[in-house]
């Protein structure tokens, strides 16, 4: 049986006084923190959440946003975490999308709850999850955990455990249905292929709306280790957080890894206990792998390859690959080998396997792999089939199954570690008075990896201006979305015979000298 609840009973029956939470002066060992999941779930359940019901939460990370993940399986409920760069828009349509029947928010989102009022209908219940005052007739997360405990439904296997929203082609945001079985089977995964034991300290830095937390918060419950939480990533913060909360295992951004290691105060910091770092989303720069060897020789550095479909991991480049000089230093291009319970191919264009060292399309299959997308039945068979996932990443593989990305068949862009789909910018853009045509793509960047970039062909008479288009997307949607530069061409943009924008020869400027078109 794959339960995400099976997790937290064992790390309780192992180390039931072992300490599970760490965070804002309070500490909770594993017995304490099952006694409160359940009586937040039994407080969810005299609210009317019901079995099959989704809850959304909207909060920077803490040791009650970890609750809740808990708490909302274990009365057979599915979590709707919510991204917190989204724009109020955004947030309203995949609450509709969704049925939330609740709502959970801390203080930093609270200004939403004024854009929302009004625009929630699905939504019954509203909860504050923060110390601070709460606004007036709002339920306080620490009231619910005086109610009575409701006993764990057994919700399971093929039960859905939550829906995880990422860009849409359309310009849509797509809920990816992850039910317990793909939950549990990528926290093996990853406690096989990171190697969480009862001793590992893991810092949650990176936002635990992401599933690239969310595998780690998993996998770290089930070994009976320990978790500690900053808000949000802020290097100061971050690398306080590791020297007092002896963490040895943390997971990083590229970017993330720049902001540390150049940091003017990073020595003052005992960081002697952190032994391994997964990173992903994106390349590490030389430049920053070199410094991050230099100061921190005695951490293991893991990439790691994934989507939200995937729950999130595929691939694992193993640390002794992270390197740049020895027999290991060519791996270091690669995204690693497929996780323990995965398996992946490349494929053409017919979905028909390629010999080792053409690309082509990678393709992902094992218990990990989504159920599909929430009330999307045809992009769902579009990319799913015969077990099948099929990323849209262009990828090659050599023999000994190291996985190579070379190129992005599916309109995506990765900035700073988020998934930035063309079509939601360009629909944004399009909606500008002034616009004409528009065209969104990825572009090289050296601080986030790729920057978001728009080219406008303005309307004839159009005096529009680069600041005028970028205040105009930071109203519709999230910041990292929005255009870091624009371009305004006076000629069509480039048609193929089918009529779609040819945005390959778009990118190619920019990407001269590169070895790859993704960075």
């Amino acid at each position: 049986m794959f339960a995400l609840t099976q997790g937290l009973r064992r790390a309780v029956q192992t180390k039931p006084n072992g300490v599970a939470t760490r965070f804002s002066g309070r500490q909770r060992t594993w017995q304490q923190c099952a006694e409160r999941v359940s009586r937040i779930a039994g407080a969810l359940s005299a609210l009317g959440v019901r079995r099959g019901d989704r809850v959304a939460i909207l909060a920077l990370n803490s040791d009650r946003y970890f609750e809740l993940m808990y708490a909302i399986p274990w009365i057979g409920a599915a979590m709707v975490p919510l991204n917190t760069r989204l724009a109020a828009p955004e947030i309203e349509y995949i609450l509709a999308d969704s049925g939330a029947v609740a709502l959970f928010v801390d203080g930093a989102m609270a200004h939403h709850l004024t854009a929302l009022d009004g625009k929630m209908p699905t939504v019954r219940e509203v909860v504050w999850l923060d110390d601070i005052a709460s606004p007036e007739g709002i339920l306080r997360f620490e009231d619910l955990a005086a109610y009575e405990a409701a006993d764990d439904v057994g919700a399971a296997n093929d039960d859905l455990a939550g829906l995880f929203y990422t860009g849409g082609t359309t310009g849509r945001s797509k809920g990816v249905m992850l039910t317990h079985t793909n939950l549990v089977a990528n926290a093996l995964n990853g406690v096989a292929g990171i190697g969480f034991t009862a001793d590992t300290a893991y810092i949650h830095s990176g936002a635990m709306f992401h599933l690239a937390d969310g595998a780690s918060t998993f996998g770290v419950t089930m070994s009976g280790g320990r978790h500690a939480f900053v808000p949000r990533f802020e290097p100061l913060e971050v690398l306080q957080t590791i020297q007092t909360e002896k963490v040895t295992h943390a997971q990083f951004v590229p970017t993330m890894i720049n902001m540390l290691v150049n940091h003017p105060r990073f020595s003052e910091f005992d960081i002697s206990t952190l032994s391994f770092i997964l990173y992903g989303a994106s390349p590490m720069p030389e430049g920053v792998l070199r410094k991050a060897l230099q100061l921190m020789p005695h951490v293991g550095l893991m990439h790691a390859y994934g989507m939200t479909e995937a729950a999130p991991i595929v691939t694992l480049l193993e640390p002794r690959y992270t390197t740049l000089d020895g027999p290991f230093a060519g791996r270091l291009k690669s995204c690693g080998q497929a996780a323990l319970a995965c398996e992946v191919k490349v494929v053409d264009a017919d979905r028909q396997p390629v010999p080792n060292g053409t690309a082509g399309e990678l393709a992902i299959r094992g218990a990990n792999i989504m159920k599909g997308y929430w009330n999307k039945p045809n992009e769902t068979a579009s990319v799913l089939e015969d077990g099948w996932y099929y990323s849209g990443d262009g990828a090659t593989m050599d023999d000994e199954g190291f996985v190579y990305i070379v190129d992005r068949l599916k309109d995506m862009i990765i900035s700073g570690g988020e998934n930035v789909y063309s079509a939601e910018v360009e629909n944004a853009i399009s909606l500008i008075p002034g616009v004409g045509e528009v065209a969104v793509i990825g572009v090289p960047d050296e601080q986030w990896g790729e920057r978001v970039h728009a080219i406008i062909v303005p309307t004839q008479g159009s005096n529009l201006t680069q600041e005028e288009v970028m205040e105009h997307c930071r109203q519709q949607i999230a910041g990292y979305k929005c255009p870091r530069s624009v371009d305004f061409r006076d000629t069509p943009l480039p048609l193929s015979g089918a009529g779609k924008v040819l945005k390959r020869e778009l990118r190619e400027p920019y990407w001269k000298g590169f070895t790859r078109a993704v960075n």
